[in-house]
């Protein structure tokens, strides 16, 4: 099935069945845009910072508070839909924390709320009741993080040769039994799980969850203006009344230049005639 725009009021629990069986329930958690972790009154932390768990073993989980003096409460709804607050019948409170010793029906979402209402991020913890769990973190990690998944047994096989999955795919094998993102990107964001292949078994499924890094919008450099150039304004009418006005001034300069060039270069072309004396005396021109 699709839900074409998942709304905070899809969150819940979900199973699919066939006439084969039915599958094991799985938490939807729907993340609201205008929040984020930071924009939280108080968060939670897992201690350790995995989301899968063996049967027995213990987990402290902490309600972080920022600046917020209400009295917080450590909350869970279990795959069974028990909801319930830890002290209750599961659960050690110490201060801000709650220590846990787990077992496979305590197994769902835990978060931290407050008596006014207010509620912390929250994280799906899975105990299972097998040979073979996948350590991944329980927290978002961020965009270029190095993350690494590891192949957790009960009893530590001989070969730890691990295969690990994404989405139901194949996407790695390892011989340490460990498998390193170096650095985490959005595309890596899914449900992952490991397989031994001494027959150990198979892990449950895990979503990880990444963070995109948010940068600070980028200041655009206020463009410095150039310097005005300045732009004659005359109206048509006095711009022809000065033509007309001018014009007779500029013909006669033209035409006194151009007959003191003629009258040079005549100049410069006259060839002088040669005189000489005569019997009497006189200077008479050759022809």
């Amino acid at each position: 099935m699709t839900i074409p725009a998942v709304s905070k009021s899809d969150e819940g629990l979900y199973k699919c069945t066939n006439y084969k069986g039915e599958s094991p329930e799985s938490w939807m958690t729907v993340t609201d845009l205008s929040l984020s972790v930071l924009s939280l009154p108080a968060s939670m932390s897992v201690s350790p910072d995995r989301s899968q768990f063996f049967k027995y073993e213990s987990v402290s989980l902490c309600c972080e508070v920022q600046g917020n003096t209400a009295r917080w409460i450590l909350k869970r709804n279990t795959v069974s839909g028990e909801r319930s607050d830890c002290g209750g019948n599961w659960g050690k409170p110490e201060g801000s924390s709650c220590i846990v010793s787990l077992i496979p029906s305590h197994s769902g979402l835990y978060w931290c709320e407050s008596e006014s209402g207010e509620h912390s991020n929250a994280v799906n913890i899975t105990v299972h009741d097998g040979a073979v769990i996948l350590e991944s973190p329980a927290l978002p990690v961020t965009e270029g993080d190095s993350v690494t998944l590891r192949c957790r047994y009960q009893v530590t096989p001989s070969n730890l040769t691990a295969d690990f999955y994404k989405d139901g795919s194949l996407i790695r094998n390892e011989t340490t039994g460990e498998m390193t993102i170096p650095a985490v990107s959005k595309s890596d964001e899914g449900l992952y799980k490991c397989t031994n292949s001494s027959s150990e078994g198979e892990s449950p499924e895990s979503w990880m969850t990444v963070t995109a890094v948010i940068l600070p919008p980028t200041a655009v450099p206020t463009p410095i203006p150039s310097p005005a150039v300045p732009v004659l304004s005359m109206s048509l009418p006095r711009l022809l009344c000065s033509l007309l006005v001018g014009s007779p001034y500029l013909l006669v300069t033209i035409i006194l230049l151009v007959k003191c060039c003629r009258s040079r270069t005549q100049g410069e072309t006259t060839v002088p005639r040669m005189t000489h004396q005569d019997k009497y005396g006189d200077r008479v021109e050759e022809e």
